[in-house]
C-alpha cells in the first residue's frame, strides 16, 4: 500500500466516531473537581545548583573574560520552545525564570505594525482621533501622539545642522491640519486590551538590535539607562559621525553599550533598507492596511535579548535553530556561536524545570521563600498585590526587622512576577505597614531597582504611611494570563480557567513527554506492535481536538506508533484529563 493510501486510511479512523464512543470506565471523584490553584514553593537552590553546572561548561575564553571583570555574573539563558501551536521563550538567570512569553499561531501580532489609516472621527473633547486602520474597530490616536516625539526615556543628541523632519504643529491646530477623511500613517504602540480599540501614534519607529531608527522623528539620542557620562560621550559621537537619511532620526538603546561603531552602522543599514521596502508598500497602498508587522516571538526575542550578557540560547526545533542562527550571523559571528540546538528526548522546558515555575505564575497566591505569600487579584485596568505574613519565620524575633524584611523578599518577587505576568496598567501594592520612612524609602528602592531592566516602561511612587505603593507600567497587549485563559462557565465569569485551546496543546504536550519517556524505557518495538493509549478528557476538549487539532494528533501517532483512544466524561473538570495504557489500564507518567 502507498504511503497515500496510508495516510487516507489514518485520517478516516481518526474521525471514526466510533473512537470516540464513551467508554464505560468509572469516573475519579478527584478529577470531578477543579484542580489545585496553589502553587508549591520551587525549590531555588536545587533550580541554581543545576544551572551552576551549566555554567561551569562555559568555553574558557569567557571564563578567563569574566575573570579579566573581575565580577560574579549572573548566568543567563533563553530557552526557546517551538511546537506547531505555539512558540514560548522564557528567559532564567541562574536557572530562575524571569521573563516569559508566549505565541500562538493563530494569534495576531499586533503591536509595533505599521498601518495606512484614515480619520474618521474627532473628539475634541477627549483631545483625539478615531482612525480606520482596516480593523474590527477604529484606533484610538490622541493628539500628543500626532505631535513630534517627546520621550523622556533618551537624552537628545543636538545637532543644529539636522533640519526638523515636521513643522512644528501645535494642538489646537490639529483638527486643522488632520480633518476628517486624511490619509495617515501610524503604528500601534498599545494592542486591543478587553473592550477598547489598539492605541496608535504617527511617531513611527523601528527597532533594530542596538538601535531604534525614527523615519520621521529628525531626532537622535541615547537611552538614559545608559548611565556612564564618558559611555554616553562616545555613543554620542558615534551618531554624529553615522550617515543618517535626511529627515530621519535615532536612538542608541541599552543593548549599544560598549559596542564599537561597526555594530550601529550594520543595524543602521538594515533598518533603513527595512524602511525602504515599506516605503514601497506606502506608495502602492490605496485602503487602509497593515504595511508592516514585527517579526514573530522567537525573532524579536533574539533581537531584544541576545546581548553581552546572555551566556546561551537553546532552541528544540531544527528549523527555527537554523534561522535564527542565520540571522544572528549578520550581526555578530561570537553570539552566533552561543545558539545551540536541543536534541534531547525530554522537552525542553521540562528540562530545565520551567514547567513548574510557569504554573506558578497563573496561580492567584504566589509562596515566598521564607513563609509569606503574594496575593494577585488582576482586573481589566488594575492589578492589586497584597503581602501577607502567613507562616514567615521571624528568625531575629525583632518585630521591625521582620516586617521590613517580609516586604523586601515580597519586593523582589513582585517585581518577578510582573514581568513573567506581562500585567500593565496601574499597580497597587499593599506591604506590610512599616511605621520608619528610613524603612518605607528601604523597601521603595529596592522596588525601584528591581524594576530597572524592565524593558517595559514603568513609573513608582514612594510608599506611603498606609504602607500602599502605586506603579504604573506601560502595556502594550493582553497579559499572559488573558491569552492562555477564558471566563469560566462554572462561575459566570468571577474566576478564569484553561482555554479548550491550551487543553489541547497540554495534552498533546503530556502525550509527547510520556510517550519520549516511555521510548527512552523500551528501547525497541517491534515494527508491526503498536502501543494503545487512552486518553479521558471533558467532552468539550475532546471536541476541540477533534475539530482542529486532528492532523498533529495524526503526527503523534506515526513518529511514536501508537493508537490514540479518546473516552469523553462529562464528569471531568473542564482542565482534567489523564493518559493511560490501554491494555493495564493503567496512568502512564
Amino acid at each position: 500500500m502507498s504511503k497515500t493510501k496510508n495516510t487516507n486510511t489514518r485520517k478516516s479512523t481518526f474521525k471514526n466516531k466510533n473512537r470516540f464512543k464513551e467508554l464505560e470506565v468509572k469516573p475519579h471523584s478527584d478529577l470531578s473537581q477543579p484542580p489545585s490553584r496553589k502553587a508549591d514553593l520551587i525549590d531555588v537552590e536545587l533550580i541554581e545548583k543545576d544551572a551552576k553546572e551549566r555554567s561551569s561548561k562555559k568555553p574558557f575564553w569567557e571564563k578567563v573574560l569574566t575573570a579579566i571583570k573581575g565580577d560574579k555574573p549572573s548566568y543567563k539563558e533563553l530557552v526557546i520552545n517551538v511546537e506547531p501551536l505555539e512558540s514560548r521563550v522564557a528567559l532564567l538567570v541562574d536557572g530562575v525564570l524571569d521573563k516569559f512569553t508566549i505565541e500562538r499561531r493563530k494569534q495576531k501580532r499586533s503591536f509595533g505594525s505599521i498601518f495606512t489609516g484614515k480619520i474618521q472621527n474627532l473628539e475634541p473633547g477627549l483631545k483625539a482621533a478615531f482612525v480606520d486602520i482596516g480593523r474590527e474597530k477604529n484606533a484610538f490616536l490622541h493628539y500628543w501622539d500626532i505631535l513630534p516625539a517627546k520621550d523622556t526615556s533618551f537624552e537628545m543628541v543636538r545637532d543644529n545642522s539636522r533640519k526638523e523632519s515636521k513643522p512644528k504643529i501645535r494642538m489646537e491646530d490639529i483638527p486643522k491640519e488632520y480633518p476628517i477623511g486624511t490619509d495617515i500613517v501610524v503604528q500601534i504602540t498599545k494592542d486591543t486590551i478587553g473592550s477598547k480599540g489598539p492605541r496608535i501614534t504617527t511617531n513611527v519607529a523601528l527597532p533594530g538590535r542596538f538601535i531604534v531608527l525614527m523615519p520621521y522623528g529628525g531626532q537622535c539620542g541615547v537611552s538614559r539607562k545608559i548611565e556612564s557620562k564618558q559611555e554616553r560621550k562616545r555613543l554620542k559621537k558615534i551618531i554624529q559621525e553615522l550617515t543618517i537619511p535626511e529627515g530621519m532620526g535615532l536612538i542608541i538603546r541599552t543593548a549599544g553599550e560598549g559596542k564599537k561603531s561597526r555594530y550601529f552602522v550594520r543595524d543602521l543599514y538594515i533598518l533603513i533598507n527595512e524602511w525602504n521596502a515599506i516605503s514601497s508598500k506606502l506608495a502602492s497602498s490605496r485602503n487602509a492596511s497593515c504595511v508592516y508587522q514585527e517579526p514573530d516571538l522567537v525573532e524579536r526575542s533574539i533581537r531584544d535579548f541576545l546581548t553581552e550578557d546572555i551566556d546561551r540560547v537553546l532552541i528544540d526545533d531544527q528549523e527555527q535553530f537554523n534561522r535564527t542562527r542565520s540571522l544572528v550571523e549578520k550581526i555578530s559571528s561570537r553570539s552566533r556561536k552561543k545558539i545551540h540546538h536541543f536534541n534531547q528526548p525530554i522537552p525542553i522546558f521540562e528540562r530545565f524545570n520551567i514547567e513548574k515555575q510557569i504554573q506558578q505564575t497563573f496561580m492567584r497566591q504566589v509562596p515566598l521563600p521564607s513563609g509569606g505569600e503574594l496575593v494577585f487579584d488582576e482586573t481589566e485596568a488594575l492589578v492589586a498585590i497584597d503581602i501577607n505574613t502567613g507562616g514567615h519565620k521571624n528568625k531575629n524575633h525583632d518585630n521591625r526587622d521582620f516586617i521590613v524584611n517580609v516586604n523586601v523578599e515580597a519586593a523582589i518577587e513582585i517585581a518577578r512576577q510582573i514581568r513573567l505576568r506581562n500585567v500593565g496598567g496601574l499597580i497597587i501594592i499593599d506591604f506590610i505597614d512599616m511605621k520608619n520612612r528610613r524603612d518605607r524609602n528601604t523597601v521603595f528602592q529596592v522596588m525601584k531597582q528591581q524594576m530597572y531592566d524592565d524593558k517595559a516602561r514603568n513609573h513608582i511612587l514612594a510608599i506611603s504611611p498606609l504602607g500602599i505603593m502605586q506603579m504604573t507600567r506601560q502595556r502594550h497587549e493582553e497579559s499572559n494570563a488573558a491569552t492562555m485563559y477564558q471566563e469560566c462557565p462554572y462561575c459566570h465569569g468571577s474566576c478564569i480557567i484553561k482555554s479548550s485551546e491550551t487543553i489541547s496543546i497540554e495534552i498533546q504536550r503530556s502525550l509527547l513527554s510520556v510517550l519520549s519517556h516511555y521510548r527512552s524505557r523500551v528501547k525497541t518495538i517491534a515494527n508491526d506492535e503498536t502501543l494503545a493509549v487512552k486518553v479521558l478528557l471533558h467532552p468539550s476538549n475532546l471536541e476541540f481536538l477533534r475539530d482542529n487539532d486532528e492532523e498533529y494528533l495524526i503526527d503523534i501517532e506515526k513518529r511514536f506508533s501508537v493508537q490514540l483512544l479518546f473516552q469523553p466524561d462529562p464528569n471531568y473538570h473542564i482542565e482534567n484529563f489523564r493518559i493511560l495504557n490501554s491494555e493495564t489500564g493503567r496512568e502512564m507518567l
